[in-house]
């Protein structure tokens, strides 16, 4: 009896995946193999002439480039010092607004469906938009200097940050929040005592985090003129001094490993 059981209910139980779900998966499985295929013959017909050129000119960019001039080290400490200030300010600007945006793009706090579209959409489009491009755009507004970087540095953070403090908020236990509201409490309260204390240390690695990026960043922004470390090194290539570039590029390696570092123990410490 209980063999004829066990045997009904084995026949009655569903299949873990339908066989609709199974062809969909391994269609998919193959465009994806197809894709990449497709892109490997693709770039191994570019790359094998661009090697070869590559492994050509390597005499050639280091004859140029070493030894790097670690004389003009002590100038360029100034514009160093720029390029992280642009990043400090950048990211705290960014973290501040990005608070109420954060909580405006969170579908489990911004309840009523049109702000929340609309904030989505906005934080959607900042993000489609490269950081260099946008510090051409300031440069091109504001003239060269370190304000057109900051700027762009802001718009380019704000993009980040809100989406990953979005998806925090989202992630969230919404218990300690619903007792709250039905105890009476008001939404700055359900927000600060509630919310708060379960986002904070992740809301602080991410700052740190996009800090990161931003020091990165914004070297690459000093090429097209908007100021610090990066102008200086593409005014030096335009110069054609090969060794000062390599000197700059060694402190600016130095510069990033020594911040990642400490941003590293902080996130450590926070979480």
């Amino acid at each position: 009896m209980n063999n004829q059981t066990n045997s009904t209910s084995s026949q009655m139980t569903p299949p873990l995946y339908p066989a609709k779900t199974k062809a969909q998966v391994t269609l998919i499985f193959f465009i994806v193999i197809g894709f990449y295929l497709f892109s490997m013959v693709w770039t191994q017909r570019q790359m094998v002439g661009g090697f070869a050129d590559a492994l050509g000119n390597m005499g050639v960019v280091i004859n140029k480039f070493f030894p790097p001039n670690l004389s003009v080290i002590p100038a360029v400490w100034d514009p160093m010092a720029q390029t992280i200030q642009m990043a400090i300010i950048a990211t705290t600007v960014a973290a501040i607004l990005t608070v109420p945006l954060a909580l405006l793009s969170a579908q489990n706090i911004a309840t009523f469906k049109p702000i929340y579209i609309t904030t989505r959409t906005f934080l959607n489009i900042l993000r489609t938009i490269p950081d260099l491009v946008l510090a051409v755009v300031f440069v091109g507004l504001f003239g060269i200097g370190l304000f057109p970087g900051i700027i762009a540095l802001i718009i380019f953070s704000l993009g980040i940050l809100a989406k990953l403090i979005s998806e925090t908020i989202e992630s969230v236990d919404m218990n300690p929040l619903e007792a709250m509201r039905a105890s009476g409490g008001n939404v700055f309260q359900v927000i600060y005592y509630g919310l708060v204390p379960q986002v904070l240390p992740q809301f602080a690695s991410f700052v740190l985090y996009v800090f990161e990026i931003n020091i990165r960043a914004s070297v690459v922004l000093g090429l097209v003129g908007a100021g610090g470390i990066g102008l200086v090194l593409d005014q030096q290539l335009g110069f054609y001094n090969y060794p000062n570039v390599m000197a700059i590029i060694i402190l600016i390696f130095i510069v990033v490993l020594i911040i990642e570092y400490i941003s590293n123990k902080l996130r450590e410490a926070l979480i």
